[in-house]
């Protein structure tokens, strides 16, 4: 029954290949193919890091204080979809204790999606009519075993500048609210107010009170939600920065500004312009301390072919 269960997952990625591609062969060269930064890239903004911009965001630290921004992620975490996780932790007490020390140990077996609570999207997650970033085809990503490109293995460390905009603060409120969409008027609105310039090479977050909603209203928090839009997306791109996130599960605005458009911020900062994408991440406390620019640092799990993976970014302070 199992070589036949593989045997099935075969044909079946094989006639999902099969119509990816004929749908894609449909889709003409867009105008973001070639990528900025040449054809043969395969990591989009990261190519703006560098030594410098490390050496500028530890001048950043002031008083040392760490802030975690990564979400616990538990059983019962909201996901989306029929993303799901269980962890199995084996308990010591069925392990029989070994040599003259009487070790024991704890171990675990985790089968879940990477797409869930704190998380970095991958180049390779979202694409257009079966092309993804620079244009690279489902047939020329997608393995039995993963992405064979644009995995997020692939990403560099990220550690340059982290600047959040407080979007309560922008619009007054506690919580925005569902369907706010964030443009660049209202981007540039925030940045001024705070006395902030957004630069190439830093990594954008929004803070807009909505993981208020987690534990209280969990449908809600993953049904909708405020954040930018296409517009905004487009602008950020356009000053060179690396990723975006929000305290949103989606980052986007949603519902989406066109009905029609799934996602469309997605296709703008995924496969059009090579912007990761951090979602859920917890901007309260950096909020509530009035924090504007710090350090931020990332070094995700190197998960081999993975679309998306689990995070827990750092802000210091």
């Amino acid at each position: 029954m199992k070589n036949n269960n593989i045997l099935m997952h075969g044909v079946s990625r094989s006639i999902a290949l099969l119509v990816g591609l004929m749908a894609a062969s449909t889709v003409m060269a867009q105008d973001w193919v070639p990528s900025r930064f040449g054809a043969d890239d395969r990591i989009g903004a990261a190519n703006f890091l560098n030594d410098e911009l490390v050496l500028q965001a530890a001048e950043l630290v002031s008083t040392g204080k760490v802030y975690s921004l990564g979400v616990e992620t538990a059983e019962n975490s909201p996901a989306y979809g029929n993303r799901s996780y269980n962890i199995d932790i084996v308990s010591a007490n069925s392990q029989i204790p070994v040599g003259a020390d009487v070790v024991t140990s704890n171990d675990e077996r985790v089968s879940t999606s990477f797409g869930i609570g704190s998380q970095l999207d991958g180049l390779g997650h979202l694409g257009i009519g079966h092309q993804y970033y620079n244009g690279l085809t489902t047939e020329q990503i997608v393995a039995d075993d993963g992405l064979s490109q644009l995995g997020t293995h692939t990403v560099p460390p990220i550690v340059t500048r982290g600047i959040l905009l407080d979007m309560t603060e922008h619009f007054g409120v506690d919580m925005v609210t569902e369907g706010t969409a964030f443009n660049r008027s209202e981007i540039e609105a925030a940045a001024a107010a705070q006395g902030i310039e957004i630069r190439q090479g830093d990594v954008v977050l929004f803070h807009t009170g909505w993981m208020r909603l987690l534990g209280v209203d969990d449908q809600r928090f993953i049904s909708a939600q405020p954040g930018p839009g296409v517009e905004g997306a487009e602008y950020l791109a356009s000053l060179g920065v690396v990723a975006i996130g929000a305290d949103t599960p989606a980052l986007e605005v949603i519902p989406f500004e066109d009905p029609a458009r799934a996602f469309a911020v997605h296709q703008t900062l995924l496969a059009k312009q090579g912007v990761y994408i951090l979602e859920s991440m917890n901007t309260a406390e950096l909020a509530a301390d009035g924090v504007q620019e710090f350090m931020f640092v990332l070094g995700q799990p190197r998960f081999k072919g993975a679309v998306q993976v689990v995070v827990n970014p750092i802000a210091i302070r």
